[in-house]
This record gives structure tokens, sequence and C-alpha cells, in this order.
């Protein structure tokens, strides 16, 4: 099936190339979602994740902050970025999630691997070109839709080369990139949203109701309850729910000590982390480590 006359898609497809613990590894999943489906709060991979949603509009958290997106617009979220998406009511959206890891060592071309992967840092990376160059540049996927069913011993690599042409022509084409972000919004949900960015970029600083409301120029009452209202969590919770977030990466990506990871998210009192913790992820903080370093294979 051809969507948008651009990308080709099959419902509950998908393509897999090793494990996302693997320094190269491809999952190209071709699905549905609906409203029924959102996530209540934001999540991170331990991998880079490109949305690619076919339905006319769908909007897309970024730490906090909200981004309107049309069909055929390319997202891309690095590691560790806490993200979620809210489907549009009405029928399933049609979508097509790209989650990766790359090398950045390779021999001879370190350098343009990492120009290519640091084109995704710095700030939401979303993507809208004019229908003549999404079309040379969806070719590359409509490639390895069609390479996926091959069984020779090169398809993996033929797979990975055509994925390196399509970033490549993401990067060299990101100057003529269109993107405007305009969600249309009331006044009082941007600025929750924009609380909620704040949120997200001072997670280690002392941070409360009275604080914000000054910061922000609302009164304690109103913010606390819009914020409910807009999110569907309390301020307090929001909060520890983005420190926790951001523990849980440092637990996986790092060899810092728990006391020293929970400190380094805002965390100033460590048996109120511990409660925390349990309370948002139901288990220890330790626990979560030896679990999470067991199920992608890392000895550390």
């Amino acid at each position: 099936m051809l969507i948008q006359n651009m990308v080709l898609y099959q419902d509950r497809y998908f393509i897999r190339v090793n494990k996302e613990s693997d320094s190269l590894f491809y999952f190209f999943d071709y699905d549905t979602r609906d409203a029924d489906k959102n996530m209540q709060f934001q999540h991170f991979h331990p991998f880079y994740e490109i949305c690619v949603m076919l339905c006319p509009v769908s909007t897309h958290f970024w730490e906090g902050k909200p981004y309107l997106l049309q069909a055929l617009d390319i997202f891309v979220i690095p590691p560790n970025i806490l993200h979620k998406t809210q489907y549009p009511a009405g029928d399933p959206c049609k979508r097509l999630i790209i989650q990766f890891n790359l090398p950045r060592q390779v021999m001879g071309l370190s350098n343009e691997f990492q120009l290519l992967l640091d084109m995704f840092q710095g700030g939401p990376p979303i993507f809208r070109f004019d229908p003549e160059l999404q079309q040379t540049i969806y070719r590359k996927l409509n490639d390895i839709f069609r390479m996926a069913d091959r069984t020779d011993p090169m398809r993996n690599l033929s797979i990975h080369g055509k994925f390196v042409e399509f970033l490549t022509l993401l990067f060299l084409n990101k100057d003529k990139n269109i993107y405007s972000n305009k969600p249309e919004i009331p006044d009082i949900e941007d600025k929750i949203y924009s609380v909620a960015s704040y949120i997200h970029n001072h997670y280690s600083e002392e941070l409360s109701l009275e604080l914000l409301s000054q910061k922000f120029y609302i009164s304690s009452y109103y913010l606390s309850r819009q914020f409910k209202n807009v999110t569907g969590f309390t301020l307090t919770d929001y909060i520890q729910m983005t420190r926790v977030r951001n523990v849980q990466a440092m637990l996986i990506n790092t060899n810092m000590p728990i006391a020293e990871a929970a400190s380094a998210c805002g965390f100033f009192s460590f048996s109120q982390f511990n409660r925390t913790f349990r309370k948002h992820i139901g288990m220890s903080p330790s626990q979560y480590r030896k679990q999470s370093l067991l199920s992608t294979g890392n000895p550390r």
C-alpha cells in the first residue's frame, strides 16, 4: 500500500537487524495507534528513534513542549530524550517508527557518521520538505521496505547502506527544511507547556509550586489546578517523574553511583529519592539498574 502517494506501508509489518543493545541496530515498525493508546508520561530510549506519522496531524512532546506534525514530517529523537506522542481522536493513525543505533567509530568514516548523528542534537529535529524532495528521500525507505523479504547474505548490509543514504539526504538537505511549529493551543495551555519545558530543563535545581508560580506570573492555586488539567499530573508528580526518568537514563548509561545520580537529578534526600523511585517504577534503583543491564546484555 502506498500512503500519501509517497510511503510504502503494510500494517503489522516490521524489519529488524540485530538487537537494540548492538552498536548497529535497526527496527522498522509499520503499525497503527489511536488516542486510546496515548502515553501517560514521557519516556526515553537508549537508541535513536524516527517517527513518521502518516495521519493528517499528530502532536509530539519533546521534554514537555508540544510540536504539531503533519503527514510525512520526519521527527528524530536522540537517545535519552523524554518524549511522547499524542494521537488524534478518530480513525487509528498509521505510522512508521524507526529505531536505530549507528556505530560512531567506523574506520575511515568516523567523522562522517558523527556529522550524521550530530544533526539530531540541540533541539527537536523535525524535517518537512517540498513534495519533490520528499519523494527522493522516502524512496530510500521504500527500498528498505522491499529489501526486507530478501534472504541473501547481503540483506542486512543492503538495508544499512540504504538507511545511511536516507540519513545522508537529510543531512545534505537540512537547509531546505520548511518545518515551522505552530500548534494552535489556548494561551493557558501554552503557559503550562512552558512551565513543563522549564521543569525538563531545570530538574536538577530546586523546584516548587511557589517558585514556578512566581517565575511564570501565575497564582499558585491557578497553576496547580491548570497544570493538572493540561498534563494530567499534579505539579509535584510531574517534577518527580521528570527527575526519576533522568535518573533511569543515568543508571542505564553510566557507572555513576546511585546516590550521585539522584543528587545530579535534583533529589536532595536519598531516602526520599528511594521512596519516589519505588512509587513510580515499582522497584528499587539498584534492582532497576541490574534488570536493565541484564536485558540489554551490558556487562557493566
